[in-house]
């Protein structure tokens, strides 16, 4: 007779939190956390301070340095193309993909592998310094994700898969908050794009909340030290807001509805490119940075306007939009919308970036247009419009909260059920916008 069992063993009992939390390996994975935390921090900050350095010098002091008084009208014209043949250069030649696809969505993948940081760097910087309308988020995560990684297996070659994972994810962390100036945006951007949740989600991210603290700390020194400047994202001087209204609250439906529909057109463009663009990338990539700078010089020239308000990813330029938005015809605020979305949907489709900053961007000034009809203060317009389009692009309904409030700091709490209604209207109706996969 056939004794031996052949029923299938009961599955593994997950980890026990408290007890990994009193455990010794987990206490040197918060001590490695704060230190590449450090180590994260001053790469990210030297690299937003690159990247706005290399931007100044481009667009504002060559031209006067080759022989014009000012930069002319064509001038934005070369450098969108040459980024274009850059990154298509990294992507083809370098190892990894030089990150992720900004038009299939924010998302973080696997640890980010340290062969990949030369590429991710180098197709990064091309998009983000010659004008691309894309933002630095995406890259400082893997960028931070890829230093975690090259930290752990320098201090020990056979460390397990998931303590790589945590430290990749601490340096992700790190990162992010560092851009954003708020370690608490960065657990719930990061947090949602993993999906993390259960009880083990405070043991994941505490060792990310503890890089992204010690992280803040060292931009607050570095500003001390330098002079530069922390990259802080809160917009100062804004419009007193007192409480919501009916008709404030009829506007976050319409405003969640159209950034729904207009945030849905855009990504469908970067997808509809995407696969045309990537079976000809060396030729076609620099054709597309083209058409984003062709964009940038037609409004300039139609508006009289800065080409710049098209250009780059709209998050040094949010600020003044915002300030300046009396001055701004809603004619101008349209045609600004309608450029700079098409910019966008080019850019998704070949560049590598992150999406989020041309989203809020956009959102800002279609709500700033928006407001120039009754019942809609322009801040409360802005505050709806960088709610519903970031949502709409990131389809992370806490971050896009969160992010929207952290620009409007003076009158975030205000203005959060307005900005809460209009998340929800534009994710459900994104959602039923999309199509099936």
């Amino acid at each position: 007779m056939n004794t031996s069992d052949t029923r299938p063993s009961p599955p593994a009992a997950p980890p026990d939190p408290v007890q990994l939390l009193r455990s010794r390996s987990y206490l040197v994975l918060l001590v490695f956390g704060a230190i590449v935390g450090v180590v994260v921090a001053f790469v990210a900050y030297f690299f937003l301070k690159g990247v706005a350095e290399v931007q100044h010098y481009v667009f504002a002091t060559l031209p006067t340095e080759v022989g014009f008084d000012t930069a002319p009208a064509w001038w934005p014209l070369p450098w969108p193309a040459l980024a274009g043949l850059l990154v298509a250069l990294t992507i083809r030649y370098l190892p990894g993909s030089a990150g992720h696809k900004p038009a299939e969505g924010f998302k973080t993948g696997g640890p980010v592998l340290p062969i990949e940081l030369p590429g991710i760097v180098l197709a990064s910087l091309a998009t983000l310094c010659l004008g691309v309308v894309l933002g630095p988020e995406a890259p400082l995560i893997a960028i931070g994700s890829g230093l975690g990684v090259l930290a752990v297996r320098l201090a020990k070659k056979d460390a397990p898969a998931q303590a790589i994972s945590v430290i990749a994810a601490a340096g992700s962390f790190a990162a992010i908050s560092t851009l954003f100036g708020s370690p608490l945006v960065g657990a719930f951007l990061l947090m949602e794009i993993a999906g993390l949740a259960g009880p083990l989600l405070g043991v994941v991210l505490v060792p990310g909340l503890l890089a992204a603290g010690v992280g803040s700390l060292i931009f607050i020194g570095l500003d001390a030290w330098t002079g530069f400047g922390t990259f802080s994202l809160a917009i100062p001087d804004i419009p007193h807001f007192g409480s919501p209204t009916g008709a404030e609250l009829l506007w976050a439906l319409g405003i969640g509805v159209l950034a729904a529909v207009l945030g849905t057109a855009i990504r469908r463009l970067g997808l509809f490119l995407q696969p045309v663009v990537e079976r000809r990338m060396i030729v076609l990539t620099p054709v597309v940075g083209l058409a984003v700078a062709g964009l940038a010089v037609a409004f300039a020239e139609i508006t009289g306007r800065s080409a710049s308000e098209v250009l780059f990813s709209g998050q040094d330029q949010l600020p003044s939009l915002i300030e300046s938005a009396p001055g701004w015809s809603v004619g101008a605020l349209a045609l600004l919308v309608a450029c700079k979305g098409l910019a966008y949907g080019f850019s998704l489709s070949s560049f590598r970036g992150g999406p989020t900053f041309p989203a809020l961007f956009i959102g800002a000034a279609g709500g700033i247009a928006l407001s120039h009809a009754p019942g809609l203060p322009m801040i409360a317009g802005v505050a709806m419009g960088i709610g519903a389009m970031s949502v709409t692009m990131l389809g992370l309904p806490l971050t896009s909260v969160l992010v929207a409030s952290l620009f409007l700091q003076a009158d975030a709490v205000a203005l959060m059920p307005l900005v809460i209604v209009a998340v929800v209207v534009a994710y459900v109706t994104s959602a039923r916008l999309a199509r099936p996969t």
